[in-house]
């Protein structure tokens, strides 16, 4: 198992919780939980493969997707309380499935001969897009539209690694140098308050 393979998963897993908790604080059944806890793990990487003519789409070909979605709805259905202390621990997991998403959309648009700039969109649609999806079935105004420093922080990420990757740097060198960029990026932006510009009206 690779690196990138394990903490695709990894992500994935956590994405799955965020979607099922969503689906909690909206008092839906367990169906529901599961439904939002499924498209907020493979909805990103789904869009981005539909978009690039992709197919079969990542979770199609490979069962263990659906089966780390399952485990995390389970144990969010199971282990509420618990996850719910453990928030720093599912944010920084959760930094981490925004990384390495944003690596592997990057990673397949280049394999299909896109522009580096655009696979950098796609890299951002497999790391956002879940999310957006989740929190618009949710009745919420999604976390990328929000103060929080986001999408952004996938933006700088993956400028980041097309930067290293044209340096010739060792892949998994790459990828762990982009996610920790990521994961400090978002860090420093949450510590100090740093936000973009609201538009008034």
């Amino acid at each position: 198992m690779s690196v990138i393979y394990a903490l695709d998963l990894i992500g994935t897993f956590v994405f799955a919780i965020s979607g099922t908790l969503s689906a909690a604080n909206k008092k839906l059944d367990l169906f529901g939980a599961f439904f939002t806890g499924f498209i907020t793990a493979i909805g990103g990487g789904t869009l981005r493969d539909l978009i690039l003519g992709n197919f079969p789409v990542a979770w199609i070909s490979d069962l263990n997707y659906l089966l780390v979605i399952t485990l995390g709805v389970i144990a969010t259905f199971l282990f509420k309380g618990l996850i719910m202390q453990l928030k720093r621990t599912l944010f920084l997991f959760d930094t981490i499935g925004i990384g390495v998403f944003t690596v592997i959309g990057i990673e397949k648009a280049i394999s299909l001969s896109i522009h580096p700039v655009l696979a950098v969109i796609m890299g951002l649609f497999s790391a956002v897009m879940g999310g957006v999806i989740r929190d618009t079935l949710c009745n919420d105004i999604p976390l990328i539209f929000r103060k929080e420093i986001y999408a952004v922080a996938c933006i700088v990420g993956g400028l980041l690694f097309l930067f290293l990757k044209y340096l010739h740097v060792d892949p998994t060198v790459n990828l762990f140098v982009t996610v920790i960029c990521i994961i400090v990026f978002r860090l420093v932006c949450i510590r100090y308050k740093l936000s973009l510009p609201v538009l008034k009206y």
